[in-house]
């Protein structure tokens, strides 16, 4: 029977994947030589007024900002604090972007993709510029990009074998659950809107069917330390929360629709109703100063907790108002060309030339750079690598269009009866409705979305393949045995 039943052995995963990373080292070379190019085509890491600033301000005095940022990302600041080199930020970013190629690729070459897929799918990553210029800023977008494809990574690299029925165990250890879960909150303290990856992740291993003591490892694994930073957030700022800005976020938000007639709401947030301002972006309302919440007294931020309720109250009584905005926002994404979004962002995909001096009569200019690194000073290009990088040609549509139809193809893999791309996917789909949610479109927030969406297709393209060769390869089955299972055939392979 052994012998009989050995050509219906499904291979093992190890046999199954193909040998060779010869076209994924020549990658991994060119975009480790373009991350040089871009440390030599500028003199120093890009800050940004406000961002960089307070990221920096708060990895010297670890206290967690009353605001937007979490303090996620200043941790990893402060390990590099005794270096006093924004410039070495900038190149460990350079490393950690090309680490998630690295995952990426090891991942997808896991699930069986052949070197050239696996190494097509990190394209983006290693060569857009945009996600290069992101590497190089002091911003903590690249390190949430970074944790979020680790705690995939870890997920997803046990699977089931080819064939294998529903149910089979291919679902991560406890151990594995509770490292992705820890990676996922470290992501959502870096950036909240990832936060809720976590329930994502969980309702994922519920529905592979994974036993309980591994959702409850990822779980606890990733609220514990959410809840530890929320406590630390009260003891500075008497609110049990991981930021304070989500209301003023939400009802910016709100702006570009609320019609206080519909709404309706109490005199104490009356106030709040839209007042005559208008912006071209959701996100403009939170800075504009005719803006409704900033003439109320006190800082903006003071108010989070009513205009929260506010925009709650918004969004209840025009559903789909709300609904309409997000969506038309979104569509901003797909675009052939760039649409700007505010009106004064120039998006490009191209690597600028330049100068881009610092806000020196902000106070906190010169006290960052007394207390973190006395060498911070506005970002200028160098010749002739600069002329080299902007000659460097990548087309928007692969940004834009293309990101749409790896979305669509990821999605459609993401239905069928294995769903090997449904968690890529849907940590794309959210990554890049979130942000647009809860407070508006920015074609920087669109960037960590796009590894997921590429990981997501390049496995809806090898389950659909496998498909219909594992397919082929049952139905040969049945007709050499009929009446047999493919779990009748491999308890009859144990027991001989």
């Amino acid at each position: 029977m052994a012998a009989t039943l050995a050509g219906t052995r499904p291979l093992a995963p190890a046999a199954r994947r193909p040998r060779g990373h010869g076209l994924f080292a020549c990658v991994l070379a060119l975009a480790a030589a373009l991350r040089v190019l871009v440390m030599l085509g500028y003199d120093t890491a890009q800050l940004y007024w406000y961002d960089s600033f307070t990221y920096l301000d708060t990895a010297v005095h670890l206290r967690p900002q009353a605001a937007f940022h979490p303090a996620g990302y200043s941790w990893f600041l402060w390990a590099l604090r005794p270096f006093h080199s924004v410039e070495l930020v900038a190149g460990l970013q350079h490393a950690m972007g090309l680490g998630i190629g690295v995952m990426i690729y090891a991942l997808l070459r896991r699930r069986s993709l052949p070197g050239w897929g696996a190494a097509l799918a990190t394209v983006p990553v290693l060569f857009d510029p945009s996600f290069l210029r992101l590497e190089h800023a002091v911003l903590s977008d690249l390190q949430v990009i970074f944790l979020i494809t680790a705690a995939l990574v870890v997920l997803m690299w046990r699977h089931a074998p080819s064939g294998a029925p529903r149910g089979w165990p291919g679902v991560p250890s406890a151990r594995a659950a509770a490292v992705a879960g820890l990676l996922l909150a470290l992501a959502g303290l870096t950036r909240t809107a990832a936060v809720p990856l976590l329930a994502l992740a969980a309702g994922w291993l519920v529905l592979r069917r994974a036993p309980w003591r591994r959702v409850a490892a990822l779980v606890l694994a990733g609220a514990l330390p959410l809840a530890a930073y929320a406590g630390w957030y009260a003891q500075h700022h008497g609110r049990f929360a991981l930021s304070g800005s989500d209301g003023v976020a939400l009802w910016a938000r709100t702006m570009t629709f609320a019609d206080c007639s519909v709404i309706k709401p109490p005199p104490a947030e009356a106030p709040l109703c839209p007042n005559g301002t208008v912006a071209d972006a959701a996100s403009e309302y939170v800075w504009a100063p005719g803006a409704s919440l900033n003439r109320l007294p006190g800082d903006r931020f003071a108010h989070n907790d009513l205009a929260r309720s506010f925009a709650l109250r918004a969004i209840a009584a025009q559903p789909l108002d709300y609904l309409r905005e997000v969506a038309r926002d979104t569509s901003l994404a797909f675009t052939w060309s760039p649409v700007p979004h505010p009106r004064r962002m120039s998006p490009s995909t191209t690597f600028p030339r330049g100068s881009w001096p610092l806000p020196e009569q902000q106070a906190l200019v010169a006290k960052v750079r007394s207390e973190y690194d006395p060498g911070i000073h506005g970002m200028s290009s160098v010749e002739p690598y600069a002329s080299i990088l902007a000659a460097y040609p990548y087309p928007w549509f692969l940004h834009g269009t293309v990101f749409g139809v790896l979305l669509l193809a990821g999605g459609l893999g993401s239905a069928g009866r294995r769903r090997a791309a449904l968690l890529p996917w849907a940590t794309a789909a959210f990554l890049l409705l979130a942000p647009v949610a809860a407070l508006d479109f920015d074609h920087r927030y669109v960037l960590p979305a796009i590894p997921f969406a590429c990981v997501s297709a390049a496995l809806a393209v090898a389950g659909a393949v496998t498909g219909r060769a594992t397919g082929a390869a049952t139905g040969a089955r049945t007709r050499r045995f009929p009446g047999l299972t493919f779990r009748r055939l491999t308890s009859l392979r144990k027991n001989t």
